[in-house]
């Protein structure tokens, strides 16, 4: 198997005397892609938001390339912050600012790259995921698809080693979902390490190579798709997938 690239160990939330995730274990190999299910209010996005540490757990440890990142200094996690893409369901785009605008801040601010190379960059990546002629458009006048092509493109500008998507669909128009879906099948096929939060149970079972049942904030059951899909072991998958799948 590849190198262990993110392990969860008891990993915990609080918010008050509200705890979010009750006792989160789980590890991501390199160029693996985890889809993470279940239903709304279980901690799905609140999980991601820990390992990368948007949000700091309560307990537990979140290990990245063997290194504790509760344990970090702010100045350490903002190196690490190159390593791991975001994509959020919202887009988080600049409205002032063009498309290429967009990309090119965190390789200049960040990477320190010059104006000329990240616009090379840029465009590398705006072309990848078929966009290259809205380069000098402002967001506003994007769809929502497009919107959200754009905040892939700008996460894979900074060349990281996994890749986040918080729902990156739940906020489109449904003719918009599949042009998002192909942009992250193709990176799932070019081996980027990816945990991905979803209600798209078609991409779950296409591109993951597990898939992760989160409820009342533990993660239930782990398994490849097929048998999470087809032959769930714990009665809460079961119900969830008897309801999401119908009689």
């Amino acid at each position: 198997m590849n190198n262990k690239i993110i392990a969860l160990n008891h990993v915990k939330k609080n918010y008050e005397k509200n705890a979010v995730l009750k006792d989160i274990n789980g590890e991501v190999h390199e160029g693996e892609v985890i889809c993470i299910i279940g239903p709304s209010g279980s901690g799905k996005s609140t999980l991601l938001r820990c390992i990368n540490q948007l949000e700091k757990p309560s307990d537990g440890e979140v290990l990245f390339n063997n290194d504790d990142l509760t344990k970090m200094t702010d100045k350490e996690l903002s190196k690490l912050g190159e390593e791991i893409g975001m994509v959020f369901q919202n887009f988080n785009l600049f409205p002032n600012m063009t498309v290429m605008e967009n990309l090119k801040l965190a390789p200049m601010r960040v990477k320190k790259m010059s104006d000329t190379e990240a616009e090379k960059i840029g465009m590398k990546y705006l072309t990848r995921v078929g966009l290259a002629d809205k380069a000098n458009a402002y967001p506003n006048s994007l769809s929502g698809g497009q919107k959200q092509r754009v905040a892939i493109a700008r996460a894979l500008a900074m060349s990281p080693k996994v890749m986040f998507f918080d729902e990156p669909t739940s906020a489109l128009d449904p003719e918009m979902v599949g042009e998002v879906l192909n942009v992250m099948k193709e990176l799932a096929d070019e081996n980027m390490t990816m945990l991905v939060v979803t209600h798209e149970m078609g991409f779950a079972k296409k591109v993951a190579d597990q898939v992760w049942f989160m409820a009342d904030g533990y993660i239930q059951e782990k398994n490849v798709p097929a048998e999470i899909f087809d032959n769930p072991q714990e009665d809460r998958t079961k119900e969830f997938i008897g309801k999401i799948i119908g009689d």
